[in-house]
């Protein structure tokens, strides 16, 4: 039975997509294709039938290109195994729509009989939820096929509904859900301009981590959308509500790199505080103190680099070493100038996440702050570098940072060691969990560092470098107008993003100048002809 769903389904999208050649046909160009995102398909999902409606099935993962997850979603394709799990997911949420617990809820019509087709109802159906699902209106074709499937299957089944199944399942795995296809047309100096469609669906995945809702997809619907006013209404409504912040977490987690948390692992004979729900708390604080400073607070951006400022529960807080006496399960908390911390860099998520499970690692923190904060990658090493001396902790060399200025002094290995062991050496005040410490194999550890000509000690010296840094603020641009258009951000022109950047200098760093800037910018929704004649 199973199998025979499976190729019914496929019979059913390979129709619909011979009909979407007619989207095409009127000089529109497919300029995107993007595989929606685990946490995209479940609150699509949940937004379109409710949250009742149980999502259940294996997702395949995403690989980080240019410091993001969201450039492969460009350029990955979906397995067969990967097609299999979504026709199964397809067909379970289509079998719980039509249920009858929930099918008075769900399904706008009543069948003139609930043992006969009914077209009128099952178009009324599938034209309804194809519109939300697809991200636009069904072609005619796409919705004939569908309804003359319902019909088939009524007939076969004897059960109006058991036929519905099948047709909104059709839609639930079609690559016009799975995928979100950019649309565009010729338009003025050589460049293609997104459809209205391909334009709400960009706004709402990026602001909302979400498909669009009614009223974004009736301004695309009515061409509101590609009117400067109609497009900044929308932009101050998505911006305005809460949902805002379910689509900055989906950003910061990507941009900070926290689903590596799931590979985490760490020496739980020295290190015993770090088990159960610790990852996740990590996780969680630095996505709450970066949404409550960006959000909440509208602050300055830079503030991430220096703020002693943060919200941690009682496992984070016995890591930090500071009482937690409070009733909730998070509270603010703001650490002492002794402390040594200084806003993300110090927080448990970002020491832990690049360091050994047994020790410490100033280079990997090193690369890895260069890259997230920086947007400056560090060449892969040769193969046949010797990282003997570095591990070596029971030989003369007590510390890390004597063990890694000698290897440095290998001509193959300075250039990369010089720009990312200063930002890792002094952050040495700090364990392979976030745990604050002095010494290293019975050695003082020296947090003293000089980059870019500028000396600094500790974490707190090495903020301020990046609190004044330019290549921070320009750093967030580049990564939020990578992230919005699946982009590898190492590829992109700095002019794709001047626009939103320069909002945001003007702002003072405010994060919503940022987002407002970038996708207000005529730049946002266009795509170079030559570019596109390329990559096909």
């Amino acid at each position: 039975m199973r199998a025979k769903i499976i190729i019914l389904l496929a019979s059913v999208v390979a129709c619909g997509a011979v009909a979407a050649t007619a989207l095409e046909a009127s000089g529109s160009q497919v300029v995107g294709l993007r595989r929606l995102t685990e946490n995209e398909y479940r609150n699509s999902i949940a937004d379109i039938f409710g949250k009742q409606i149980k999502v259940q099935g294996t997702f395949e993962p995403g690989i980080r290109i240019g410091g993001l997850t969201a450039a492969s979603t460009a350029v990955l394709s979906i397995t067969p195994g990967g097609f299999e799990s979504y026709s199964k997911m397809a067909d379970n949420i289509a079998t719980q729509v039509v249920s009858e617990g929930h099918r008075k809820q769900l399904i706008s019509c009543q069948p003139k009989s609930a043992k006969a087709p009914d077209d009128a109802c099952a178009t009324q159906v599938l034209s309804h939820y194809g519109f939300q699902l697809f991200r636009r209106p069904l072609t005619a074709e796409e919705l004939r096929s569908r309804v003359a499937l319902v019909r088939t299957m009524t007939k076969s089944s004897g059960d109006f509904y058991a036929g519905l199944r099948y047709g909104m399942a059709t839609l639930l795995q079609s690559p016009e859900f799975l995928f979100r296809k950019e649309m565009a047309i010729p338009a003025a100096g050589g460049t293609l301009a997104l459809d209205t469609y391909s334009r709400a669906t960009r706004l709402s995945y990026l602001m909302w981590d979400t498909t669009p809702d009614a009223e974004l997809l009736a301004s695309a619907q009515s061409g509101e959308l590609a009117t400067p006013a109609g497009l900044e209404k929308q932009v101050d409504r998505l911006m305005a509500s809460p949902r805002l912040e379910v689509g900055m977490r989906a950003f910061f987690t990507d941009m900070f790199m926290l689903d590596t948390f799931n590979v985490i692992s760490k020496d739980s004979l020295f290190y015993p505080k770090w088990a159960g729900p610790m990852a996740a708390a990590a996780q969680e604080e630095t996505l709450r103190s970066a949404l409550d400073l960006a959000l909440t607070k509208n602050g300055d951006m830079r503030e991430l680099m220096v703020t002693r400022k943060t919200l941690i529960n009682r496992s984070l807080a016995s890591i930090y070493g500071v009482p937690f006496s409070f009733n909730g399960e998070w509270a603010p908390h703001e650490f002492s100038p002794e402390s040594g911390r200084s806003g993300l860099l110090t927080q448990i998520s970002m020491l832990a996440m690049f360091s050994h499970p047994g020790r410490s690692s100033p280079t990997k923190r090193g690369v890895a702050m260069n890259e997230i904060l920086l947007c400056e990658p560090t060449p892969t090493p040769p193969n046949n570098v010797d990282f003997s001396e570095v591990n070596d902790e029971t030989g003369p060399l007590k510390t890390v940072r004597e063990r890694l200025m000698a290897h440095a002094a290998d001509k193959t290995c300075s250039s990369c060691h010089n720009a990312v062991d200063p930002i890792g050496l002094s952050l040495e005040g700090f364990d392979t969990i976030g745990g604050r410490r002095e010494r290293e194999n019975g050695e003082m550890i020296d947090v003293s560092a000089t980059l870019a000509g500028k000396s600094f000690h500790g974490a707190e010296g090495l903020g301020k470098f990046l609190y004044n840094s330019p290549k921070f603020p320009s750093c967030v641009a580049r990564k939020l107008y990578s992230y919005a258009n699946g982009l590898n951000s190492e590829e992109v022109e700095n002019a794709a993003f001047k626009g939103g950047l320069d909002a945001f200098q003007k702002s003072g760093y405010r994060l919503r100048a940022l987002i407002k800037g970038l996708v207000t910018d005529p730049k946002f929704f266009t795509a170079s002809m030559e570019a596109h004649a390329k990559a096909e």
